[in-house]
């Protein structure tokens, strides 16, 4: 089985330009044998020196070594084991060999029947200064980071998993690494909102944009175009989450199914403010089309469970369009669902 997933995954390794966060994140799956790890970020294998596909699939013990001590090693094995969250100042060693004093902060994440479903690590590396005096300051920095990466991850797991099966096949876990990727864009537009004002918002127009060249890169070929129309507007963090995951889903399916045996073709993404103060998304494509026949979203795929999910708590409704060439789904977003002007 992890061999399967790591083929799987490292076909996924140009995620690694996915995303830039600067904080290294890295997620297992303790229903695995040996709580392998299943994703890494780009600033993780920056930090480490580590590849992808040289990390997911071990066990997050590989980065200790000889002088990594033994007490905190236990300590952070207890935590696990007992299914609580943990911080800890570890020492772990990079690919080349060198030490670096690392704060780990590891929480459980658990799906809405309180079964444990994976763990998420976040990290940061420690000079001796920072180990005394920024401590407090820095453990509020990762646990900010921490809370939202759980909130989001809670939600995604919610909406994709099995009722009469918890076991998740290869392909998924790549989906799913999608998914973390569309949030960890959020994320740094969510610290450059912080950055240039004190709005508590994110900018919608820039953030669809990157999603979507983003996933056009990763899933596109040549011949297939990606056309861009998106007003600048703001949003909530918590309507930009949906309204990117949702994206991220239709995006994907467009590219990956709408144009089998079709050299050439267009996929577009609107996005704009309703006159009562919502926003309208539409994604289209000129390729296959949804058969007539077909049900979509489908409630047999984790894809369209997450996309009625997504639209669900959003309060929004959804069209599906078929043309005469290809289809397009739009999707609105009442302003009751707290758009922020």
């Amino acid at each position: 089985m992890i061999d399967t997933l790591q083929k799987a995954l490292n076909k996924n390794a140009f995620f690694d330009g996915f995303s830039r966060t600067q904080v290294p994140m890295v997620v297992s799956d303790p229903r695995l044998e040996d709580n392998p790890i299943i994703y890494v970020n780009h600033a993780f294998t920056k930090q480490t020196g580590y590849a992808r596909s040289a990390a997911v699939g071990r066990n997050c013990r590989f980065l200790q070594g000889e002088e990594t001590s033994i007490a905190t090693v236990d300590k952070l094995r207890a935590s696990i084991q007992a299914q609580e969250s943990v911080s800890v100042d570890i020492l772990n060693y990079r690919a080349s060999g060198e030490p670096f004093m690392n704060r780990l902060l590891v929480a459980p994440l658990s799906d809405e029947n309180g079964e444990l479903r994976y763990y998420v690590g976040i990290q940061k590396e420690l000079n001796a200064n920072q180990r005394d005096t920024d401590a407090e300051r820095m453990n509020q920095q990762l646990s900010e980071v921490q809370d939202r990466v759980e909130a989001d991850m809670s939600m995604i797991i919610g909406m994709v998993r099995h009722q009469s099966n918890l076991s998740m096949q290869p392909a998924e876990y790549a989906a799913l690494t999608r998914r973390i990727e569309t949030l960890q864009l959020l994320y740094e537009e969510m610290a450059l909102s912080d950055r240039h004002s004190n709005e508590d918002s994110i900018h919608m127009g820039s953030y669809i944009s990157r999603l979507a060249c983003a996933i056009g890169h990763v899933y596109g070929r040549s011949g297939i175009r990606l056309n861009l129309q998106v007003e600048p507007l703001n949003a909530s963090m918590e309507i930009a989450s949906r309204v990117g995951l949702v994206t991220s889903e239709l995006l994907s399916n467009s590219f990956e199914h709408a144009f089998d045996r079709i050299e050439t073709g267009l996929v577009e993404v609107r996005m704009s403010q309703l006159s009562g103060g919502g926003l309208r998304l539409t994604v289209s494509d000129d390729g296959l089309g949804i058969p007539n026949s077909m049900q979509w979203p489908s409630t047999a795929t984790m894809g369209g469970r997450m996309v009625a999910g997504l639209i669900e708590g959003l309060e929004g409704t959804m069209q599906l369009g078929r043309g005469a060439a290809g289809s397009y789904v739009t999707i609105d977003v009442p302003a009751g669902a707290t758009l922020l002007k």
